[in-house]
């Protein structure tokens, strides 16, 4: 028992303790609570898998809620998207709620605290509030309003929600303490005024309830044990326990909000204004990019959910902020991959060899393994012809005894086929190869049995057969950012460190089986990298993503 404490993270520690303490664990309850103003990305994984996993690990149920409070940024589609990736995380949340599923109730309890002196109406501008505010070692000033009558504060309360005043001018604010050194508690707004239709609501309400006042109390409406978040909202914990004390009934649960460091990666950003400006100004196609470090974007690539769960728990939790290499996340990518993936033929850079003796009108079907690492996975037939193409990188008309492919002279395998020999080669006008031409060892057939087919080579290409080869674009995707850290020197913009080669597409052949594949199939291009089709695809022009590329030599620690 005293070593599975100490496996414990820092948050289920928490949770033994109050366990421990003599809370029923029936009444553990979470929640995964993001705004739908964009889409979800690398950094909202880790809130999703320490949610989600703590309802597994506990057996307690998860809520899937909307803080939907900013209907000026706000947007069904966003709703729809961070749905999908849940979901395709593996996840099944117990209930879908939205903050906006309350607004009634957080009226209602604003008027009793107007009621009891804890809120007032204010009718400065949000220049002048943040004014009087200060700073955090100098006492702020108390808001002219912060007295005014109550009966005063609740009729003005009133008209806002009736749309009868314009949007800036007026605001509720809680009467908390204008010299706490905590700037949140120096009566923070409560309510301001937005003529916005909302997603959900439509044009029912003119005002709008802060995050903070709506966050804490939707957790409390939900009955959530356990409120966890990244640690930029530590210091509004005072604040969001302030809000509960306003509304707590004795014997209802005291949700606790507690708070994890945030995740960082390399060569990838988390802020959902500078990923919008990627997408506003074109530097991307979309939010599902596969340069992005979106969900979307990543599952557009061929990141599975497997792999970002164990790479999440790698990670871990803690209480202090890290950078986290993406060697590490492309790691537990192709682990997942070489596990799954099928192995295919295909060429990005095709140059065309013709084996001189083999019959010109012969084809075979040689037998191929779907995935070696797969017992299960069984085998299948590929075609094999007079003509083929290899990759233009695996022949050189000279080369020294380091270079294993294939050289005139030389001798190489074609993989699950045979031993051929370099010959000759036939030039265009600018010099470049055209045509390799080779002869082949008939009885080196790969698993023919023969002595000839036990020979060993040292080299062995992966190749395409011309007669059959399908047509496909290849998108070869790179980090989106030349530096680590592009939002490290904020003297620059981080669109200055944009990489002009985070994409080259390229156009080659694969073999037929390529065809009937599906977006998010995972592929491994023998020998090139691991892929899959992009929802771009159409019968017509069959596009494939390079997902990551093979081995690179990282070892996580």
């Amino acid at each position: 028992m005293e070593e599975e404490k100490k496996s414990l993270n820092f948050i289920e520690q928490i949770i033994e303790d109050d366990l421990a303490n003599g809370l029923d664990k029936s009444k553990l309850r979470f929640r995964f609570p993001p705004e739908p103003n964009g889409y979800l990305h690398v950094g909202h994984t880790k809130a999703i898998c320490i949610n989600f996993g703590l309802g597994e690990k506990y057996g307690a149920p998860v809520n899937l809620r909307f803080d939907d409070t900013n209907p000026e940024k706000e947007e069904q589609e966003f709703v729809d998207s961070i749905k999908k990736d849940v979901e395709w995380l593996g996840f099944k949340y117990d209930k879908e709620l939205y903050a906006s599923d309350y607004f009634d109730q957080l009226y209602d309890w604003a008027v009793q605290m107007i009621k009891d002196c804890k809120a007032y109406v204010d009718e400065q501008s949000s220049e002048e509030i943040t004014a009087q505010r200060k700073n955090p070692f100098e006492d702020g000033i108390e808001s002219p309003y912060r007295n005014r009558p109550v009966g005063e504060s609740l009729e003005l309360f009133e008209r806002m929600k009736n749309g009868e005043f314009e949007e800036g001018t007026m605001s509720l604010r809680a009467k908390i303490d204008m010299t706490s050194p905590n700037m949140n508690m120096r009566d923070p707004v409560m309510y301001r005024i937005l003529k916005r239709p909302h997603h959900r609501t439509g044009e029912k309400w003119k005002i709008y309830p802060m995050y903070d006042w709506a966050h804490g109390e939707s957790d409390y409406i939900e009955q959530i044990s356990h409120s966890l978040c990244s640690l930029e909202f530590e210091n509004h914990r005072p604040l969001y326990d302030w809000y509960l004390d306003q509304v707590y009934d004795e014997g209802k649960i005291r949700n606790k909000q507690r708070e994890f460091a945030r995740m960082n990666v390399t060569y990838m950003i988390t802020s959902k204004r500078k990923l919008q400006r990627l997408v506003a100004e074109k530097a991307v196609t979309g939010w599902d990019d596969p340069r992005m470090p979106t969900i979307s974007g990543m599952r557009r690539l061929g990141y599975t959910p497997i792999a970002i769960r164990n790479f999440i728990d790698r990670v871990g939790v803690a209480k202090r902020e890290n950078m986290i290499d993406i060697q590490l996340l492309e790691f537990f990518v192709r682990e997942d991959l070489n596990k799954i993936s099928t192995r295919v033929m295909a060429v990005v850079d095709p140059v065309k060899l013709v084996i001189e003796n083999y019959p010109e009108d012969q084809e075979e079907w040689l037998e191929t393994e779907n995935n070696p690492e797969d017992e299960n996975a069984g085998t299948r037939q590929i075609p094999f012809s007079r003509e083929l193409y290899i990759e233009r990188e695996d022949f050189k008309e000279e080369a020294n005894n380091k270079f294993f492919r294939l050289k005139l002279g030389g001798e190489v395998r074609l993989k699950s086929a045979y031993i051929i020999k370099a010959e000759r080669v036939e030039k265009d006008e600018n010099g470049e190869i055209k045509t390799i031409y080779a002869t082949y060892d008939e009885k080196s057939k790969s698993g023919s049995g023969t002595e000839e087919s036990l020979r060993k080579v040292k080299g062995t290409l992966h190749w395409v057969s011309a007669k059959h080869a399908l047509p496909i674009e290849v998108r070869i995707y790179d980090r989106l950012f030349t530096t680590p850290e592009p939002d490290a020197e904020k003297e620059k913009d981080f669109m200055e460190f944009l990489n002009p080669d985070s994409l080259k597409v390229v156009q080659g052949f694969g073999e037929p089986y390529l065809k009937d594949t599906k977006p998010g199939q995972p592929l491994q291009f023998q020998r090139i990298g691991y892929f899959t089709k992009d929802t771009d695809s159409t019968d017509e022009r069959p596009i494939f993503n390079r997902t990551v590329t093979m081995k690179d030599g990282y070892k996580p620690e």
